[in-house]
């Protein structure tokens, strides 16, 4: 390919005097702009033809990877596949230029929709009511801590200000919970990764009057199931708190078991990821709250409308493309995968908890350690065989975190076509450890300096001395 269209900026490939449009003749006369309103200089713009504009956008386009071009092993928190039909619902013209302040009778089929997607997740949850206005999964955080910290002022139980928070516990949670104006109480883990009872038990004890709520997600962030939820519920209602779930792993639940029955209050749902709207790259999001009984009059005005409407769209689709019988399959399916991928892999990679994981799972970097071969190295390297790297240094429990999440679409050649990928890279750390150490080696760009990009990126273009 022309590196001088593939590696360029748009920019540098600019030559003064070249156009790639035409303009009508004017036929609306001259006006002047306001002299507060005017550029000192000219505006510096790219100057190119039509075909450079169409090929060097084209060319940077088949550097983006999506789960549409290939297999992406942090799926369920953030590329779950998403039908195309979902995207036909979405763009339905009656749907999709419908207006927000358009009278309540001429949106009555936005309005059901909404309805039926509400008693959709209550079933699935076992929450009662749902709100549809947080924008994402951490705004409805936010939102789930309001309805909490509005019941307990509704109450006049005004000294609870503090959160229990797992240390395993997405960094959100602790966000989320600060910006709600409510201070941390950090449980800590077991050896086996679940969230450590007498630990649990002491900090009730010690806090319990000031307690607003605990925060959890199950199956937790190592992808395990949190078999003591019944004594851990009990431990906080008995104190007078609440249980809020954070639905970023709720993808292994459906079909399974329900937060509501488990004891949980409040809950969100990140429907984007659970509900098949991908929103990597930033957006869209959608994160909406559901409560028991006799909370829901404790919602927050947090949007003036129903959130992303059209990720509800998509969410709707999607459980009607299953039906009440087909989705069902969905957690099994996910957590079949993840432990196919698992036990395929551990002889080469270290598992620090043994066991059955549900969605996904986390090794501890390569088994072999003399190598000296990092989980940054591997993820660089997974690069140059087609695949997106999962999420790597995190969980903080372990110090070379490697976190998997197959979703329920993937077939068995699709994994086992990483998981050949994965051993090979072991095997080369093994034999030739410098050509891991040195990846990516087939892309564009190669390896940077990560600090330097996230501390100093460079976001505007300045044009060299030797362009001018």
């Amino acid at each position: 390919m022309n590196d001088r269209l593939y590696g360029n900026l748009i920019f540098e490939l600019s030559k003064a005097g070249r156009r790639g449009y035409s303009l009508p003749r004017n036929t609306f006369g001259s006006y002047e702009v306001p002299e507060g309103l005017r550029r000192q200089t000219d505006a510096q713009l790219p100057e190119c033809d039509e075909l450079t504009v169409v090929r060097h956008y084209t060319n940077l386009s088949n550097n983006n990877f999506g789960v549409d071009t290939g297999f992406y092993p942090l799926g369920s928190c953030t590329m779950k596949y998403n039908p195309k039909i979902n995207e036909e619902v979405a763009a339905l013209p009656e749907f999709q230029n419908l207006h927000p302040c358009q009278p309540a009778d001429t949106v009555e089929g936005a309005r059901a929709l909404v309805t039926l997607l509400e008693r959709s997740l209550c079933a699935l949850t076992g929450m009662a009511h749902f709100t549809f206005k947080p924008y994402a999964g951490a705004h409805g955080e936010l939102t789930g801590l309001m309805v909490i910290d509005n019941y307990h002022r509704q109450r006049g139980d005004l000294g609870r200000k503090k959160v229990i928070v797992p240390d395993s516990a997405h960094g959100t949670n602790p966000a989320s919970a600060a910006v709600c104006g409510l201070d941390i109480l950090e449980v800590r883990s077991t050896a086996d990764g679940l969230v450590d009872l007498e630990h649990l038990e002491t900090l009730v004890q010690q806090e319990g009057p000031h307690i607003a709520a605990m925060m959890m997600t199950n199956p937790n962030t190592l992808g395990l199931f949190e078999t003591a939820i019944p004594q851990i519920a009990a431990l906080v209602h008995g104190c007078g708190a609440l249980m809020y779930y954070d639905g970023a792993n709720l993808n292994p639940m459906l079909g399974v078991c329900r937060p509501g029955d488990m004891g949980f209050d409040v809950m969100h749902i990140n429907l984007h990821k659970t509900f098949s709207t991908p929103h990597g790259g930033g957006g869209p999001g959608s994160g909406p709250v559901g409560v028991r009984e006799g909370l829901q009059s404790f919602f927050p005005q947090v949007s003036p409308y129903h959130g992303n409407f059209a990720v509800l769209m998509r969410a709707y689709a999607y459980l009607l493309s299953l039906g009440r019988d087909h989705v069902t399959e969905v957690g099994p399916l996910a957590v079949l995968n993840a432990n196919y991928v698992k036990e395929s892999l551990k002889d080469v990679y270290e598992l620090p908890i043994e066991g059955l994981c549900c969605h996904e799972f986390v090794f501890d970097g390569l088994k072999d350690k003399s190598t000296g071969v990092t989980t940054m190295d591997v993820a660089k390297r997974l690069l140059d065989y087609g695949y997106h790297a999962p999420t790597i240094y995190f969980p903080l429990l372990f110090h070379e975190s490697l976190m998997v999440e197959p979703t329920e679409n993937e077939s068995l050649e699709t994994l086992d076509g990483f998981i050949a990928a994965m051993r090979q890279i072991a095997e080369e750390a093994k034999n030739d450890p410098e050509l891991v150490k040195t990846a990516p080696h087939r892309t564009p760009i190669g390896r940077v300096d990560d600090v330097l990009a996230a501390k100093h990126p460079v976001t505007t273009y300045k044009k060299m001395k030797s362009e001018e």
